[in-house]
């Protein structure tokens, strides 16, 4: 084989290895963007932030339901101290295309008992066309052994 053609294999080669591994990237990186969005929902659930809270989730500023739900999880949860996140279970393992499904969040808020809270999270979009977390909905406080449907 001549040796113009083995370095042309080569590079095409390389090239589709680029390829493939920017696309699983992008959709690894769904899994950080979904965990940041709740964990900002969470703190600006804790810090009070009513305004932010419901700005965190699709469409809750249109809906009196989900506003007022969100007004109960803010007055429940607002408490001095820091939010740590004990356990994130993300709303799916993986995926490369739209996605429908439940995170489970459990934190803590400074010396508090630890709280569970489900979030319905929609992963829309698609590797190519790049991915975008939409929270949807978000249930009030559980307990901390509590588990998402």
């Amino acid at each position: 084989m001549p040796r113009a053609r083995v370095l042309g294999l080569i590079a095409v080669a390389i090239l589709l290895f680029l390829v493939i591994s920017g696309l699983l990237a992008r959709a690894f990186s769904a899994d950080g963007a979904e965990r940041s969005a709740v964990t900002g929902l969470v703190q600006a659930e804790a810090g009070g932030d009513l305004g932010g809270a419901i700005e965190r989730v699709q469409h809750c500023a249109a809906e009196a339901g989900c506003r007022a739900r969100m007004a109960a999880n803010v007055a429940t949860l607002r408490r001095s101290g820091s939010v740590s996140v004990l356990q994130l279970e993300p709303s799916t393992s993986f995926s490369i295309g739209s996605t429908l499904g439940t995170a489970r969040v459990a934190f803590r808020i400074g010396d508090s008992l630890p709280v569970v809270q489900c979030v319905r999270v929609r992963r829309a979009g698609s590797v190519l066309s790049g991915l975008r977390i939409e929270l949807l909905t978000v249930s009030a406080p559980k307990k901390g052994n509590a588990t998402c449907p």
